[in-house]
């Protein structure tokens, strides 16, 4: 999983589009899959670091806790209703958001195109 984390850092770094879109979007994001932590460090549009946790030393702004079979297939290429979207996970019952939700619809756009950006190295890795 932590190598999905670091293809969508390298794959964001040559996104122009998505840096621009989050150029304003400076923020530490938890990412739990089935209880394992994944911090993703963000400094205008790009993702400085991918730390694996668990930490209890690490502020983050929200959290996506999710199990890994529906990230699999959140990932997918063509994915699935209710799997196509974070909030379609969280409709469904396959994820939960929480903390500061005004933070993430503020940059929703952005930040569901960067966890979309693992379709692409879900399928490198393949």
């Amino acid at each position: 999983m932590i190598d999905i984390f670091r293809g969508i850092q390298r794959d964001l770094d040559g996104a122009a589009h998505l840096q621009r879109l989050g150029r304003l979007f400076s923020e530490t994001v938890l990412i739990e899959v089935d209880g394992r932590e994944v911090y993703l460090t963000f400094d205008k549009g790009r993702i400085e670091a991918v730390v694996e946790g668990p930490s209890r030393k690490t502020p983050w702004r929200f959290a996506l806790r999710t199990d890994a079979e529906a990230l699999g297939k959140f990932w997918e290429p063509i994915p699935a209703p209710g799997f196509h979207d974070i909030f379609g996970l969280v409709k469904i019952g396959r994820a939960r958001i929480d903390g500061d939700i005004l933070t993430l619809v503020k940059n929703l756009r952005f930040f569901k195109d960067v966890l979309a950006l693992g379709r692409q190295t879900k399928e490198v890795a393949a």
